[in-house]
């Protein structure tokens, strides 16, 4: 949606991005010198404006195939480079760097590109048509989601909106892990719990949770379904004809999955596929039929009564430390089984590719599972999300009231909000540890990137209502001549909008979408010095609505940056 209304017109936006054009004019260069080819250019932003809009190493790259120094070829390159409105000029630099100046007068018209595109500016066809599962969060269903599972949802929900930017078909999903040894942990946990809740002397078990939530959901049990002495628990209990522990266990999982799912919504973030270990991997014997296939194989083994997996066998990268039990002698399979089960089975079955969003905790699981896929043709991407510190004031702090031992995402949302938890654990990559200020989170100043990049687009909608306010009549955007934007600062914010594409693109291919949100705390660190030193709302019309459009657009890709990580563009603040 464009910034500020405009009378509707047609606008021609140019399928490729800046840097492919780029590319193309690096391409035809290369042809004119009689230079070998390349398929891709690497293109960076230098940090010194010296140094150009645009550089790229490609000289280098070339220089072995091409048989000649790098700043030779660079140097070729500059010289057959063809003319494009794009272009100013270009420049050899160091060893063999070709650095490129976009033209001015360009860049302040290609503010009508931005426009044109509105919403869809930034997005792309990296992944056109890709299968893409991606699982995150996950969390054991044993208790209520804490701050880690919230860094795990923002980043794994900004990388599903980035993913689909490119053009992916993308499946999210939480996998609910309610079978095998956690799962009744849990159910006997609860059910000493819902026996003391109707007075019987019931105790823990040794490896229970002992979380205070339990007590509660216990209370909730007895309540709704009227039950006050053990008496009546036991012929409720009787009635249903299951067993006790797991008729308790399967109603506390699905109590506590809804309360996962409500703030998991509340949070922004909506899967599309919930699976249940129990009913759609175990109930169906998936583990069984895969385990047969990897025996067919050759990859498993029979030693002491239990089936074992050949993971230190596989590949050099991916290679395990050592041998992992799939199928116990009991005749249980293992967790790691299961699991080797379903994504070979269902997630592989409809997916070119899978990323799975693990814990800090799951490092020495990924090696295996890795190893897995490999054996069976699959190219498993993994990704670890590291822990949260929380600070106020630069302190660690504890808020639960439930359990000392973590802090619920339900607490941390009331505190600081959606969109400032989720942009401040999107400032950070997902494998660094990430410290956490509650006071920064909730600060009205540039200190908060959050309110310093919404700032940014209110103050935009500012200058729009001030307009209608004022009765100023504001014309299509390919009507407003955009030639007055000279001043360096318009130039500067002209030409991080060109960036925008390159940057959304780049951290889909990374998985990155920390990237976009730093790009747009520089580009909101460019916008407010801007806005405090140059009027927009003045006599001169023609000034005014140049600067006019300048400000919609940057407000339009601000929107449309905070779109990818789920967070809001306020209207005003």
């Amino acid at each position: 949606m464009a910034l500020i209304a405009a009378p509707a017109r047609r606008f021609v936006v140019c399928a490729m991005s800046l840097t492919d054009r780029l590319t193309e004019g690096i391409r035809a260069a290369l042809r004119e010198a009689g230079l070998p080819a390349v398929d891709d250019c690497a293109w960076e932003i230098p940090r010194q404006g010296e140094h150009g809009d645009y550089a790229t190493n490609v000289a280098m790259t070339l220089a072995r195939p091409a048989r000649r120094p790098p700043r030779q070829i660079a140097e070729a390159i500059v010289a057959g480079f063809p003319r494009m409105p794009e272009v100013a000029r270009l420049e050899v630099a160091g060893p063999g760097f070709v650095n490129v100046f976009l033209s001015p007068v360009w860049c302040a018209e290609s503010l009508r590109e931005v426009l044109a595109a509105g919403e869809t500016w930034g997005r792309g066809d990296l992944l056109a048509a890709q299968r893409v599962r991606l699982e995150f969060v996950s969390a054991n269903p044993t208790g209520p989601l804490v701050i880690v599972n919230a860094r795990a949802a923002a980043i794994g929900d900004a990388l599903a909106r980035l993913l689909r930017a490119q053009g992916a078909h993308v499946t999210t999903e939480f996998y609910v892990n309610d079978a095998g040894n956690q799962f009744e942990a849990l159910a006997r946990s609860f059910e000493a719990r819902v026996r003391q809740a109707v007075g019987e002397a019931a105790a823990l078990p040794d490896s229970g949770y002992p979380g205070e939530y339990l007590v509660e959901l216990a209370r909730t049990y007895v309540t709704d379904h009227h039950l006050t002495t053990p008496a009546e628990l036991a012929a409720h209990l009787a009635a249903s004809g299951e067993r006790p522990t797991e008729r308790l266990g399967r109603w506390a999982v699905a109590r506590i999955v809804e309360g996962q799912r409500r703030i998991l919504r509340e949070y922004g973030v909506e899967f599309d596929v919930w699976t249940s270990e129990q009913h759609d991997v175990r109930d169906k014997q998936l583990p069984e039929l895969v385990l047969d296939d990897l025996a067919a194989r050759g990859l498993t083994y029979e030693r002491d009564g239990a089936l074992w997996f050949r993971s230190s066998e596989i590949g050099d990268e991916t290679a395990d430390d050592k041998d992992r039990v799939l199928r116990r002698s009991s005749g249980e399979v293992t967790y790691f089984g299961v699991d080797v089960a379903y994504h070979h089975a269902v997630k592989f079955s409809n997916a070119d590719r899978v990323i799975d969003l693990l814990g800090p905790d799951h490092h020495g699981y990924v090696g295996r599972m890795r190893a897995a896929m490999q054996a069976l043709g699959h190219p498993l991407e993994i990704l670890i999300v590291q822990l949260v510190t929380l600070l106020r004031e630069g302190q660690p702090v504890r808020m639960s009231k439930r359990r000392g031992e973590f802090v619920l995402m339900e607490e941390l949302l009331e505190e600081v909000g959606r969109d400032a938890a989720r942009f401040t654990f999107l400032t950070r990559r997902h494998d660094s540890p990430l410290e956490f200020d509650l006071a920064v989170a909730t600060r009205q100043s540039s200190e908060n990137p959050v309110y310093y990049v919404q700032y940014a687009h209110a103050r935009i909608r500012s200058i729009a209502r001030q307009a209608r306010e004022q009765g100023i009549a504001i014309p299509a955007w390919d009507a407003i001549d955009l030639t007055p934007l000279v001043a360096p600062e318009e130039q500067a914010l002209a030409r991080r909008l060109l960036h925008f594409p390159d940057v959304v693109r780049g951290a889909a291919r990374a998985l990155e979408p920390h990237r976009v949100a730093f790009w747009l705390q520089e580009l909101a660190g460019v916008f407010h010095p801007y806005y405090k030193t140059h009027r927009v709302i003045q006599e001169d019309r023609r000034l005014m609505l140049a600067r006019y459009a300048l400000c919609a657009a940057v407000g339009q890709v601000i929107e449309n940056g905070l779109a990818l990580l789920g967070v809001a563009a306020p209207e005003s603040m």
